[in-house]
């Protein structure tokens, strides 16, 4: 019987085609690829796909609610429904820094508007007003106030002082929003991580441009920096169960803190990630999503999370073979 790889997506042009043709290029024995196709969902009635990735659903409840079922009765999804709906940013950075990674001092906000159907009687147990000045002593200036569950830096705003952040947070609306302290970074990175195995570790400027944000022709950086990157983007992944993400790193006197690494559907597009970057993420969630399909293991043994929070996610996971020695003057890494 052939085992079907379905990829599910919504405005993206380039990866999704990309990685069905990559698949069907592979010429895996009992295993094809091609674009979901879903109408109405029958409660626990399998999917006809043995793999889905997923690239779409945090966008589209009916996606969502299909995935899980999908799960439920055998489907290997990329990346697990389930945990999905669950993580949010601040709760990774509080799982980060209870793993050794390092993480600026963040602040979870309460809503500046009463979120829909609610009222100040709903909100009783909160402290009012907010003592701003602890927030502040504790955060520091500049900082960066986002969304506690946002991507694409969407309503991110930074703020220099109180007064800056005040006209920020009164156009968050009814979002649940973090203050976070800035890193003054020298550099900064962009990880894909797939399979909680291989990580390709871009050079990324958030300042630029979005076209530009991926560095081309970037200086070597020091080895042992990108080894504690690596080191930490695997460690994150692993924690938090996720098969494909991308961790933010921004460096401030040789620390790297962890910034953003709730992306479990990243930036994949040929036109901002660039070729070199786009073969890579193509070629790895292709032979990711091969692997998943020829497994006779089920998607989950438990739906329970507590592995993913823990770190034993990635405890099996076989050491990567040692790396060549680096040359004292840097390592060149992925830069286009």
């Amino acid at each position: 019987m052939v085992k079907k790889i379905g990829v599910l997506f919504g405005m993206e042009t380039t990866f999704p085609p990309a990685l069905v043709e990559k698949i069907k290029s592979m010429q895996v024995p009992g295993v094809t690829a091609e674009a979901v196709k879903v109408g109405g969902v029958k409660m626990a009635v399998p999917s006809d796909y043995a793999v889905i990735v997923d690239r779409i659903s945090h966008d589209i409840p009916f996606y969502r609610g299909m995935l899980k079922n999908a799960v439920l009765t055998g489907t290997h999804v990329i990346n697990n429904p389930f945990w999905w709906s669950a993580d949010d940013k601040f709760f990774n950075y509080a799982l980060a820094s209870k793993l050794g990674v390092a993480v600026p001092p963040t602040v979870l906000l309460p809503h500046k508007q009463h979120p829909p159907n609610t009222t100040d009687q709903s909100h009783r147990n909160l402290v009012y007003p907010l003592n701003w000045e602890e927030v502040f002593e504790y955060v520091g200036f500049p900082a960066f106030l986002k969304p506690f569950d946002g991507g694409g830096w969407k309503d991110v705003h930074k703020v220099d002082n109180p007064d800056e952040f005040f006209e920020a947070y009164d156009k968050s609306r009814d979002l649940c929003m973090t203050l976070q302290r800035g890193v003054n970074f020298k550099e900064y990175f962009r990880c894909y991580v797939v399979g909680q195995e291989h990580v390709h570790i871009m050079q990324y400027d958030p300042r630029a441009t979005f076209h530009q944000r991926y560095v081309k022709d970037a200086p070597p950086v020091d080895p042992k920096l990108l080894d504690r990157v690596r080191k930490d983007a695997l460690k994150l992944c692993r924690a938090l169960g996720y098969d494909l993400n991308t961790v933010e790193f921004a460096v401030e006197d040789g620390v790297p803190y962890a910034i953003d690494f709730m992306n479990p559907a990243p930036d994949a597009d040929v036109n901002s990630v660039g070729i070199d970057n786009f073969n890579w993420i193509v070629q790895h969630v292709a032979e990711l999503a091969v692997k998943k399909a020829q497994s006779e293991a089920p998607p989950l043994t438990e739906l329970r999370w507590s592995k993913f929070l823990n770190g034993e996610a990635g405890a099996a996971k076989k050491k990567a073979p040692a790396k060549k020695a680096a040359s004292k003057k840097g390592t060149k890494v992925a830069t286009k």
